[in-house]
């Protein structure tokens, strides 16, 4: 007989259904979120059969959590359950709309009981593995939230002193740059950037890292922030100027946590063994690499085959055909994360590949836009990518793009 588990989640109890091939009701219970909970958990699984060898199966509406990380680490398949896709399954059994924790639970049960093949359990990956995923995804998180607040502060700084980014703009960093940074902390208002003399702004760039033509650029800062420019009221301006140093003590977190936790992500990512692979493409480094790395994991056995990874990234396009009527189109639901660091690939892959490059200017030639060819690029390196991983083998660029390293190889001749 199969049996199958079911938990409605919540922050502080869950609710547990068992049921087994036929979907009648087995076990039901409301557990803590505590180890006296997940004790009371287990045994319920023991009791109906659940060892080692023959784990019973738990769907859940979440992949995050103590009792979905306690769960894995003892070895039991869990499904993490859309819980859109959950609502639609509570429509066969309850029409009338009604709703219950209970109900919920019983839901998610059935839906491995009638649908197991249809929904992916989560990965299998090394500890080492979870961890690097923790480490890349809170250092994107902190990347964001520097982009963040650098457009908040960018935008607070147009009101009241354009001058300064106007001085500051030639960097590509802007308002993030540490030299920008230390500039502002100093001088947060137009009177004061004006008093500056060159020594101090020579003492700020040298505080702010700078180490070569620094007489020359405090020229440059002091004139420019000598401009006249259109100024708020004395007091309005002093007030927005308090107001700057707390937008960029913000900024000043961001940045620190952006650049620790990518140092982190990088240390762990070196030591696994994935690591030569993923970052022997081209496009790829360290940082890059350990953020494709957590999206993808070191189970192999996830997916199957290339295929379910491109559409797991998105680059794989959809079709909607209905009649004579058939569309082509990219696809929306898919791993966001991935298909971030995936379009930065794809990017820099162009200026390190001859083959990404020439697939590019195909693509473009054919008539795709700009994003239409870069996820098409990413869709060949990603396939490349499950191969090399699974075959434990580097990146070839002969093998990838042989087309263009054959007409190489005729040119040389």
């Amino acid at each position: 007989m199969s049996v199958f588990c079911g938990i409605d989640w919540a922050s502080d109890h869950h609710d547990v259904v068992v049921v087994d091939d036929t979907g009648s009701l087995l076990s039901r219970a409301r557990i803590t979120d505590d180890a006296e909970g997940l004790a009371q958990l287990m045994t319920i699984l023991a009791e109906h059969g659940d060892s080692a060898e023959t784990p019973i199966p738990v769907a859940i509406e979440t992949s995050r959590g103590l009792l979905v990380s306690c769960l894995r680490a003892a070895g039991r398949p869990v499904y993490a359950i859309n819980p859109m896709a959950a609502a639609r399954y509570r429509d066969r059994h309850a029409v009338s709309g009604k709703k219950s924790d209970h109900l919920d639970a019983m839901v998610l049960a059935n839906i491995l009981r009638t649908d197991l093949a249809a929904h992916r359990r989560l990965p299998a990956d090394s500890e080492l593995a979870q961890a690097i995923a923790v480490l890349a995804r809170a250092q994107q998180d902190a990347v964001w939230d520097r982009t963040q607040a650098g457009n908040k502060l960018t935008s607070h700084l147009r009101e009241y002193f354009p001058g300064f980014l106007a001085a500051v703009g030639i960097r590509r960093e802007g308002v993030c740059h540490p030299i920008a940074r230390v500039l502002l902390a100093a001088a947060p208002t137009p009177g004061q950037a004006a008093r500056l003399t060159r020594t101090q702004l020579r003492s700020l760039l040298k505080k702010a890292g700078r180490k070569n033509t620094i007489d020359a650029e405090a020229e440059r800062l002091q004139t420019a922030l000598r401009l006249p420019q259109m100024r708020q009221l004395p007091l309005v301006e002093e007030a927005m100027g308090r107001q700057t140093l707390a937008l960029l003590r913000q900024l000043d977190a961001a940045c620190v946590s952006a650049e620790d936790l990518a140092e982190a992500a990088v240390e762990s990512f070196e030591t696994h063994p994935d690591a030569e692979i993923i970052t022997s493409f081209p496009g790829l480094g360290p940082l890059s690499g350990a953020r494709v790395f957590a999206e993808i994991g070191d189970d192999r056995s996830r997916f199957s085959d290339a295929k379910g990874l491109k559409a797991y990234a998105g680059s794989a396009p959809i079709t909607r055909a209905s009649g004579k009527s058939v569309a082509v189109l990219a696809r929306r639901v898919k791993n966001q994360r991935l298909a971030a660091v995936g379009y930065v690939w794809a990017f820099a892959a162009l200026t390190h590949s001859d083959g990404a490059r020439s697939h590019y200017d195909r693509r473009r030639e054919a008539g795709d836009r700009h994003t239409a060819a870069q996820r098409n690029l990413f869709n060949r390196m990603i396939g490349c990518l499950h191969h090399c991983l699974n075959q434990r083998v580097h990146y070839s660029e002969a093998v990838a793009f042989p087309a263009t390293s054959n007409a190489q190889l005729g040119k040389a001749a």
